[in-house]
């Protein structure tokens, strides 16, 4: 129920022994339609059930808790997952790999991983960091445009501090309701709620004065006229200024699993040259 596992699952060459899919997962490449259960919030689980699969993959952020919690109840084996940092999705592939029978092949790429990891690792500590903002949404408060963005305890965070980029929101917590994290009214005190993806107006945005702004084409479908958008809602930062406003594929930074590999190809260059 996890699209980026199931591209992991895909990667590391374990893709066949999957049963199902959400409507949101790649298709195996190159071979026969797998059967989709539904959406990542909302799948069947009358579906779910009559694959009879061993073992149904999820995570906490994806997936709704009710529906694990159902699946649970039918008796149905479910590992729920909730990286917020690259080890973690690390040490996640290689239980992925231990937990389904694997070639050596997997083995290897992981290796291939891990050392990809450990050079980007040793690169960005060598090179100043970019002051980067990195929008993930975007929505609209008494016609203003606002940004939801992402904090130091998420894993689209630490794949951009590995990639040489400094997230100039990493230390700004979300506030409940919207207008109080909008700066608009007093905040409601929190208790269990999620605060790693605050939203943020464009004074905010501006008065950290980015270095560089990466939008990514997914959860939020940012696209090239965003470029232009931002370019005049922050012409007074250095990130307007000089031009650098990039789009990226999404998966890069926000799917964990193997999607990594092609984060450490591209990021770092795109961020370097900002």
């Amino acid at each position: 129920m996890v699209p980026s596992m199931t591209a992991s699952m895909y990667d590391l060459d374990i893709g066949d022994r999957l049963v199902g899919i959400t409507d949101y997962c790649p298709q195996p490449p190159g071979k026969a339609k797998l059967p989709c259960v539904g959406g990542t919030q909302n799948p069947s689980l009358d579906a779910i059930r009559m694959l009879q699969p061993d073992l149904v993959l999820a995570n906490q952020e994806e997936n709704d808790r009710v529906v694990v919690e159902q699946l649970l109840e039918q008796q149905v084996v479910v590992w729920t997952t909730f990286p917020q940092c690259i080890d973690e999705a690390i040490e996640i592939l290689w239980m992925l790999i231990r937990i389904i029978p694997s070639g050596s092949q997997a083995i290897e790429k992981m290796l291939v991983l891990e050392r990809s990891l450990a050079w980007a690792q040793r690169s960005s500590s060598d090179q100043q960091s970019k002051l980067v903002f990195y929008p993930i949404w975007m929505g609209e408060h008494d016609g203003e445009p606002w940004f939801m963005t992402v904090n130091e305890h998420t894993y689209a965070h630490d794949v951009l501090r590995v990639c040489g980029a400094d997230n100039v929101f990493a230390k700004r917590e979300r506030r409940y309701p919207l207008e109080a994290d909008l700066g608009l009214s007093d905040a409601e005190p929190t208790s269990g709620q999620d605060l790693r993806y605050p939203r943020v107006r464009t004074q905010e945005v501006r008065a950290m004065n980015p270095e560089l702004i990466i939008l990514p084409d997914e959860p939020y479908a940012f696209t090239q006229g965003h470029i232009t958008l931002l370019q005049e809602l922050f012409s007074d930062t250095s990130a307007a200024q000089a031009m650098p406003i990039h789009l990226i594929d999404g998966r890069w930074v926000n799917w964990h699993g193997t999607m990594l590999a092609h984060a450490l190809a591209r990021l770092p260059g795109l961020i370097d040259l900002a």
